[in-house]
């Protein structure tokens, strides 16, 4: 149903689900099951029992080929999972059983984004029985209200401590006359727009830089709101985009539940407003 839906923010939301719900689940298992069943899943690991001697603790822990370590554990930010960060004992990496679960759940997150095509843009035509079609016309309906409803909860004043750690070091460096590549200045200037910051205050953002050209830059703030060229409005360049071009600073447990820094933006605005008084 989801597949027959041809869209593919939907597909992604599916798939994140699935791996959420998969974490849990594996956080309830034992150590032999949430092995096997992150090897099915590509993460060469196995338990390990280690004892704290001052403590007289023993606990179960699990080790992690070095290799998949790195592959898996290279979409978190949290100063943990840093290498430097862990015990290592002949290639293999030492991990609780919470953090295999983790891992294994993302190796999941990429599974079903995989079957369900989010990274191509081929539309799938199925010929479907009309009760199937009629639930994947509600199930469209519902996820287009759900996208107005979070479009509508966005703040009407930009709420700049609000903004994830990668626009928060661009928007420092622009403002301290550091400079900024070009996919840089794209990347703070449509994140701006659409965090609802005014072209006027955009431009001056970049006023600071040596360089400064008010003609130039201002064409190309409005060119990116939509004001120019083909008349839309581009959104920031997902995290995954970032990271390949060493934007990324290192993020906090809301990057991770985030792919694009608009939606960690949303996230953290949503949690910044007061909340009701009891009744």
């Amino acid at each position: 149903m989801v597949i027959s839906t041809n869209d593919k923010l939907l597909k992604r939301r599916y798939a994140l689900a699935e791996a959420k719900r998969a974490y849990n689940l594996l956080r309830q298992e034992n150590g032999e099951k949430i092995t096997a069943i992150a090897r099915k899943f590509g993460l060469d690991t196995k338990p390990a029992k280690t004892h704290d001697q001052n403590r007289g603790i023993t606990s179960t822990r699990f080790y992690l080929n070095f290799v998949d370590y790195l592959k898996g554990a290279s979409i978190f930010h949290e100063r943990k999972w840093k290498l430097v960060n862990r015990t290592i004992h002949h290639g293999e990496v030492q991990v609780t059983k919470d953090e295999v679960a983790r891992l294994t759940a993302e190796q999941i997150r990429a599974h079903m984004e995989e079957k369900l095509g989010t990274k191509t843009d081929q539309k799938t035509d199925l010929t479907l029985p009309k009760g199937v079609a009629e639930r994947i016309e509600k199930l469209k309906k519902v996820h287009l209200t759900l996208r107005k409803v979070q479009e509508e909860e966005m703040p009407k004043e930009t709420v700049i401590d609000a903004f994830p750690p990668c626009i928060q070091k661009l928007y420092k460096t622009a403002l301290d006359k550091g400079h900024l590549s070009h996919i840089e200045r794209f990347t703070l200037t449509s994140f701006l727009l659409n965090a609802g910051m005014p072209i006027e205050s955009v431009v001056e953002c970049f006023r600071p830089a040596s360089d400064f050209s008010e003609k130039m830059t201002r064409y190309q703030v409005e060119h990116i709101a939509g004001g120019r060229g083909t008349g839309e409005k581009y959104v920031p360049p997902k995290c995954e985009t970032l990271r390949t071009h060493a934007i990324c600073p290192g993020g906090d447990e809301t990057c991770e539940r985030t792919w694009r820094p608009i939606q960690y933006y949303q996230k953290k605005t949503n949690l910044m407003k007061p909340k009701p008084p009891h009744q």
